[in-house]
């Protein structure tokens, strides 16, 4: 069963395309960077992957959710939480993460209640592969 959650372009992380390498998310060839005000946020991020290469026993893929108080991401960058996605030996798990909807809890704040006001995703990938992942993300109010 697949959780709904409100889709609001305004807030997309990631839209369609493979990822082969690490790097930050893209939304229509550009680098997506989000100003979510400078309050607090508590939301959840969106994950639909539709394929997530783990056929040789090492790939991982972590979506991390990254805030800043640099537009650009030039500097202060903090990832305050991930999805770890990937074959089941390097998850250290019994079962292989690949395909699916994932929901994940962000909050962009760090230590001391500190608020920043930019978020990205950046992915990390490692392992050997030939495709690597395909998702969307989006950052959705909480229920």
């Amino acid at each position: 069963m697949s959780v709904a959650k409100t889709y609001d372009v305004l807030l997309e992380l990631k839209d369609a395309g493979l990822l082969a390498a690490s790097a930050a998310c893209e939304v229509d060839g550009a680098a997506q960077i989000l100003d979510i005000g400078a309050g607090a946020v508590d939301a959840d991020i969106i994950v639909d992957v539709s394929a997530c290469e783990v056929d040789n026993g090492d790939e991982y893929y972590t979506i991390g959710a990254q805030i800043s108080d640099s537009a650009t991401f030039a500097s202060g960058i903090y990832e305050v939480c991930s999805l770890k996605l990937g074959d089941q030996a390097v998850l250290a798990g019994d079962v292989d993460m690949g395909a699916g909807r994932y929901i994940f809890p962000f909050q962009n704040r760090i230590a001391n209640g500190v608020k920043k006001r930019y978020m990205r995703l950046y992915v990390t990938i490692g392992g050997t592969f030939g495709t690597g992942i395909n998702f969307t993300a989006y950052l959705a109010k909480k229920n």
